[in-house]
């Protein structure tokens, strides 16, 4: 029986979906860690520029004194920039975080919407950050693509892709619908952990029987 590249495609990427699901079993980011829709908008506003343990620790500080829309709102920008310390770019952060509460409150009843559209005409939210809250938030079969879920799929060979956008689609139509939603946090741990921009360590890696090592870069 003849089998398409499309197909042939398919079957890899979900083998490889398979490996880095038991590899990082019961292991999170710091964005996965919640699931009430408004915290993971939050936190991933949070995470933007900055280090994931950075994100842990300035979401929780948050939380502790606001939790919800209302809550932020009773607190000025400049002290959930405070709260929010050493996050990157805290400061915008915090204006942008009281202004998003803002907004929810007086245009959503205080909810976080369930819509793409209506989430990335928030101040500052985007597609990452959109598809990540509908995702975690709403439970949502989106794909989420930030830096690493862009890379390492071209970079071991099953897409070629030059912007997220065009990499959320390409892999929209090779990925079983049912790993959407994890396919996000197990390529940015990988990310992180393994396959790094720059002298990745493919001697370490689960899937490097897989990987075609497209424009991987070492470090001088």
């Amino acid at each position: 029986m003849f089998i398409n590249k499309r197909e042939i495609t398919t079957i890899k990427f979900n083998k490889i979906y398979k490996i880095l699901s038991e590899h990082y079993k019961n292991q999170l980011c710091a964005v996965d860690k919640y699931n009430d829709p408004f915290k993971v908008l939050i936190s991933c506003i949070i995470s933007l520029r900055t280090k994931d343990e950075v994100t842990e620790v300035s979401s929780k500080n948050l939380f502790k004194y606001a939790s919800t829309p209302e809550e932020i709102i009773k607190l000025s920008p400049e002290k959930i920039s405070n709260l929010i310390y050493p996050a990157g770019f805290y400061k915008r952060k915090g204006v942008q975080i009281f202004n998003i509460s803002k907004i929810l409150i007086e245009t959503y009843s205080g909810n976080v919407p369930d819509s793409f559209e209506k989430l990335i005409n928030l101040p500052g939210v985007g597609r990452k950050t959109a598809n990540l809250v509908l995702s975690n938030g709403f439970g949502k079969d989106v794909i989420c693509v930030d830096t690493h879920v862009h890379r390492i799929p071209n970079r071991i060979g099953i897409i070629s892709t030059k912007s997220p956008e065009e990499t959320e689609l390409a892999l929209m139509k090779i990925l079983s619908k049912k790993y959407w939603k994890e396919i996000n946090h197990l390529l940015v741990l990988h990310g992180k952990k393994i396959c790094t921009p720059i002298s990745p360590k493919c001697s370490n890696c689960v899937i490097n029987n897989y990987c075609e090592k497209i424009n991987v870069r070492k470090s001088r």
